[in-house]
């Protein structure tokens, strides 16, 4: 059996966790047309056995998204991606643009060239792009000379990732088989349900509220037939407290509403679910919050 570890790495919304959830064929990380929606490394498990030399499991690592940080939560997650740019056996960079549209991208590959870790590059949205855009990406990306394969894919309908799947298990070596075979991700349930509540919290709100959500989980109660949930969705200002509750609470209704199904599937059980409101100023530059709402340096 190959086996090994893989980095997911790219600016915000460029679509990481899409791919890391195509590959896994489960939803294990959340998406929203937001960037920064990632704010932990989520691992994926991938284990593929048939009895041949094909036999594998890839453990992927879809990082927060790289960018210069404007607070303390925005550098834990800046830290954490470029960790990770160390620890793994591949390295997969994302992008959908070029070089010059996106200048963030050539930090990105700066950092890369100061490690030795194989390097794949992954054009995104190609079902988005012309020939001739996607040509001058190429370009311009395959003149650095660090990537050893690029691909264009599309990320949301799986266009060519077993293609990068093959190159994958091609670049790994023989190793051991990490995790057991049925499972997809070793983040515990809770973290699973606080991430599609803040998912449903980022889906209703749209613009009305920036980023400054965060969901924690106070009560899981595992009862025969059913799941009890007590969640607090915190915000930064009271303003927003307002906004997220809704008239007469039906945005809060609607965002318990939607996550809920989620939950289910992954609990495999009946789940009832209260949300509440509180406010902590400004908490994504307290260290002690941060902290608090799981966003802690490994």
């Amino acid at each position: 059996m190959k086996s090994g570890f893989v980095g997911i790495i790219g600016r915000p919304n460029v679509g990481k966790s899409t791919l890391l959830n195509t590959i896994l064929g489960e939803k294990i990380a959340i998406t929203t047309d937001k960037p920064q929606t990632t704010r932990n490394n989520i691992r994926g498990i991938y284990t593929r056995i048939n009895g041949d030399e094909d036999d594998c499991q890839l453990v992927f690592i879809d990082t927060p998204g790289i960018h210069k940080p404007k607070n303390k939560l925005g550098s834990y997650m800046s830290q954490m991606a470029i960790k990770t740019l160390k620890e793994v056996d591949v390295i997969l960079f994302i992008v959908d643009d070029s070089i010059t549209n996106r200048p963030g991208n050539r930090y990105i590959l700066d950092l890369m060239k100061e490690v030795d870790t194989p390097k794949i590059l992954l054009i995104n949205k190609i079902d988005k792009l012309s020939p001739d855009e996607f040509k001058d990406i190429y370009d311009e990306y395959s003149s650095t000379g660090i990537f050893s394969e690029i691909f264009g894919i599309s990320a949301l309908q799986g266009k060519n990732v077993d293609k990068v799947l093959s190159k994958l298990i091609e670049l790994t070596d023989e190793g051991p088989m990490y995790f057991p075979a049925d499972m997809i991700t070793d983040h515990p349930e809770r973290f699973l349900v606080s991430e599609i509540i803040r998912e449903k919290v980022l889906l209703f709100l749209e613009e009305e509220v920036p980023h400054g959500v965060a969901v924690e989980i106070e009560s899981f109660i595992e009862e025969e037939r059913i799941t009890r949930i007590g969640a607090v969705i915190y915000c930064e200002k009271k303003s927003h407290k307002g906004i997220i509750i809704g008239k007469e609470g039906k945005k809060l209704k609607g965002i318990g509403k939607s996550a809920r199904p989620e939950i289910e599937a992954i609990l495999g059980t009946k789940v009832f679910l209260e949300l509440w409101v509180k406010v902590k100023e400004n908490w994504r530059d307290n260290q002690f919050a941060i902290s608090t709402f799981g966003y802690n340096k490994e």
